[in-house]
């Protein structure tokens, strides 16, 4: 039997070891580690009940974008992947949209995250606004906005607890401060974070974006469109969002230590529709928010301030070619749709974002269909078509009768209302609907729609589009 000997190795041993191994050793990347808890007042429960009541106050004294808008439900699907790949503690995360110009975003504590519609507007690309999304994510991960509460309180915890609600004060709604910080939706100033908070809420969103498949160079870009737009302080997000110091040179920094990849998402066909859509939307300045002049706004009203929309067609024309119906119309208008759901046609800046309707028309026509009662027939279908518009428009009276009509060898109804007080100056705004019989006994309907002072000049413009109007079943 042999004795087995132990020697140490030499070290010409290690080092044959040593490049026998070299081709198959695996880098080490660095990522960012989440720094130890804060001290906090709130426990996650406690936060996710004082954030959805938090939020629900927004709603009630902020204008909003409701969720049935293409552009919130947008938000909700890019939130819902980056959440995916936020770490720790599961949060019910929630997106929103508020209708402000100003460039900004914050997030509440338990999880809601409210985009500005201006923020959107401002990104070039899908990785730019997702990063920006993804720095917020990261303020509810680390709970920042607790942890600053509990230190802004520095007393006793049950004070802190139950008061998230209670710091919420807006401008314009008998609150106690004025408007500060995030974008002047409220004096909420534990959501004013420090430069450590920004700073980790920047390397941690780097990241999610980088483990979401986008470009991680979306967030530091965002920052150099705002600062190239508004200077260094001119934007509200970069007041509400400090610089901690040289933000572009350690963001990059880190996205160094991430593994390369070929193939980065920077912008997607979604976001490029969207972009189009908010283009001619209207969002409230901070000064309208603050003296509350959303209030109250029909859902065709825009603010007083609009911009002109030149509604004049280009002469030259495009079709758009839905699920169920094709159309054409002025190249140098806007067309959004949605799958299944029609669509909105207006000349720029014809659409007016609004606290009841995202895509409230000034100018331009909606298509849509409609399922009346069973067995009703062409003229019972339009007229319960009316109730229900009338419904949700007050003011909206019949100016004529409901006459009929043929639209591409299809039987169809044709009236005419006024919508007292609906136009952008607070007159009277005029609205042509025009309904067409489709085989399954549905209805495919247009609402053409202008101020009452423009609408002939227009209708030559909403005679075409009626007749391209096509119906594929």
């Amino acid at each position: 039997m042999r004795s087995i000997v132990k020697t140490k190795p030499t070290f010409l041993v290690i080092l044959l070891y040593l490049l026998a191994t070299a081709g198959v050793v695996t880098p080490a990347y660095a990522r960012f580690v989440l720094p130890p808890p804060c001290r906090n007042a709130f426990t996650p429960g406690r936060e996710i009940v004082e954030g959805k009541k938090a939020a629900a106050d927004i709603y009630k004294t902020m204008p909003m974008l409701p969720d049935s808008s293409p552009v919130t439900q947008y938000i909700q699907q890019l939130g819902a992947k980056l959440v995916q790949y936020a770490p720790g503690y599961q949060w019910p995360y929630s997106f929103h949209v508020v209708n402000e110009a100003d460039i900004n975003a914050f997030a509440l504590p338990g999880g809601p995250v409210f985009v500005n519609l201006g923020t959107i507007q401002a990104a070039e690309t899908e990785a730019q606004l997702a990063g920006v999304m993804a720095h917020e994510i990261s303020h509810v991960v680390m709970r920042h906005a607790t942890c600053n509460l509990t230190k802004q309180q520095g007393q006793a915890q049950w004070w802190a607890l139950g008061q998230l609600a209670a710091n919420i004060f807006i401008p314009g709604a008998g609150g106690e401060l004025a408007a500060e910080g995030v974008g002047a939706a409220a004096g909420m100033t534990f959501l004013k974070m420090g430069r450590d908070a920004e700073k980790q809420a920047d390397l941690l969103g780097v990241n999610i974006l980088y483990d979401a498949g986008y470009d991680p160079r979306g967030l530091p870009q965002f920052f150099e469109v705002i600062q190239g737009k508004y200077g260094s302080g001119g934007a509200q997000f970069l007041s509400d969002h400090p610089n901690p110091g040289n933000r572009t040179e350690y963001v990059n920094a880190e996205i160094e230590t991430l593994p390369p990849r070929e193939h980065w998402v920077k912008t997607t066909p979604e976001f490029q529709k969207i972009k189009k859509l908010v283009s001619g939307m209207h969002a409230y300045s901070a000064k309208e928010i603050a003296n509350g002049a959303w209030k109250g706004r029909g859902a065709h009203t825009p603010a007083a301030d609009t911009q002109p929309v030149q509604f004049q067609p280009s002469g030259r024309w495009t079709a758009l070619d839905g699920s169920w119906f094709s159309v054409q119309y002025p190249e140098n208008w806007q067309a959004s749709d949605k799958a299944g759901a029609g669509a909105t046609i207006a000349p720029p800046h014809g659409l007016a974002a609004t606290d009841t309707d995202n895509s409230a028309v000034i100018y331009g026509v909606m298509i849509d269909d409609f399922h009346p009662q069973h067995g009703a027939g062409l003229a019972t279908a339009t007229q319960q078509l009316i109730e229900t518009l009338q419904q949700h428009n007050r003011g909206l009276k019949a100016v004529t009768g409901i006459d009929d009509v043929r639209v591409n060898q299809r039987d169809g109804k044709s009236v005419e209302f006024v919508n007292q007080g609906a136009s952008a100056s607070g007159e009277d705004e005029r609205d042509w609907l025009v309904t067409v019989a489709r085989d399954d006994n549905s209805l495919s309907y247009l609402i053409f729609v202008a101020p009452q002072k423009d609408f002939e000049a227009l209708r030559p413009t909403f005679e075409q589009i009626l007749r391209t109007f096509r119906v594929k079943s």
